[in-house]
């Protein structure tokens, strides 16, 4: 095993990790996120849409097309109306026309219909950022990530979905790097990245793995230079639409907690970190403030952390704050921080040699 690439899927940007394990040579960029360039795409357009492709991140997408449905018809394929909800009525209560693979052709066909594929891996976008880096587009393996909350039941909140799915997968093996998977076997509830991992299959690889983004961030915040050799520590990536934090004892999770990064505030995290080290956050607590979710498998207590490191595109809202805050940046840049994650889950999975992220 050489070559691999990682990409990490967020609402804001889409990061590329590109390594070679044999001569320890990596290379990065940062782009715009599909959910922000396929926005912008359907903004720029006019009159009916015909909608395909596979389950995305919802966010721009998802306001754009419901404003268009508006507008002018939308056909749209069921697998790709799950970007919009999984609830297909729901769907069609926007305005949206839910379509089979005949009208979606017929459509396509149809110079007054302007078509839109949906989809988180755009391969060929994929290929002229590393054509572009004159980086070779030849893989042994693909890792992925993005946040996925899961395929809920009739009834429940994805938000408790999603934290009962992480707590019984946590509960048994409390390593966040365990949770990346092969994509033939990753867990049917998560849709979004079985979507993912099916048309990362169009890439030159021999082999795909998905991770969820939050435990591809705690895996790689803990792997910055800074912090190594410490524990217990807390880690923290504010992205640009999800927040994740997690108190890490070695490369065992103690305790987490997500909210949405446009609900948080300095003073929140000046109190919810604490609490989270002490053990004093619950799950339903959270959801009450609205926040996403927490999990607390142990209390390693405030006073014993030895480092809190933050990272991610929005940690500017930690400035100032009166904690000890280290500034992260996993293998040189902020940015990498979930891209850095998958390969050090990649690299645990695959038996290779230990990484030296400085």
């Amino acid at each position: 095993m050489s070559r691999f690439l990682m990409i990490d899927i967020g609402a804001g940007t889409m990061d590329l990790l590109w390594y070679d394990s044999r001569s320890n040579e990596h290379f990065k960029a940062v782009a715009p996120s599909p959910v922000r360039t396929i926005g912008e795409m359907i903004n720029r357009t006019r009159g009916p849409l015909v909608v395909d492709g596979v389950e995305m991140g919802g966010g721009f997408v998802t306001g754009e097309l419901k404003k268009r449905a508006g507008l002018d018809r939308v056909l749209i394929s069921e697998p790709a109306a799950a970007t919009l909800h999984h609830d297909m009525a729901r769907v069609r209560s926007w305005g949206l026309v839910l379509a089979d693979t005949v009208n979606i052709r017929e459509a396509r066909n149809d110079r007054r219909f302007t078509p839109i594929t949906l989809g988180d891996i755009q391969p060929d976008r994929i290929d002229q950022i590393l054509s572009g880096l004159d980086l070779s587009r030849s893989f042994d393996a693909v890792a992925l990530c993005a946040q996925d909350h899961g395929t809920a039941p009739a009834g429940v909140s994805h938000l408790d979905f999603r934290h009962h799915l992480f707590r019984d997968m946590l509960d048994q093996s409390p390593q966040p790097h365990s949770l990346l998977f092969r994509d033939d076997q990753v867990p049917g509830s998560f849709s979004r990245l079985k979507a993912m991992a099916r048309i990362a299959r169009q890439m030159d690889t021999k082999e795909v793995y998905v991770m969820d983004s939050g435990m591809a961030a705690i895996t790689g915040a803990a792997r910055d230079v800074q912090i190594m050799g410490k524990s217990p520590v807390l880690v923290l990536d504010i992205a640009t639409s999800h927040t994740v934090a997690a108190v890490m004892e070695d490369d065992t999770l103690a305790a987490l907690l997500e909210y949405h990064t446009r609900d948080i505030t300095l003073e929140r995290l000046e109190t919810l970190l604490p609490d989270l080290a002490d053990g004093r956050i619950d799950h339903a607590r959270i959801l009450t403030e609205g926040g996403h979710g927490a999990y607390v498998r142990k209390a390693v207590g405030f006073s014993n952390i030895q480092a809190i490191v933050a990272t991610g595109p929005k940690r500017h809202i930690m400035e100032g704050t009166r904690l000890p805050i280290t500034w992260g940046a996993p293998w040189g840049d902020n940015m990498m921080t979930g891209t850095v994650g998958l390969i050090e889950a990649l690299r645990i999975k695959k038996g290779l040699a230990p990484i030296r992220y400085i």
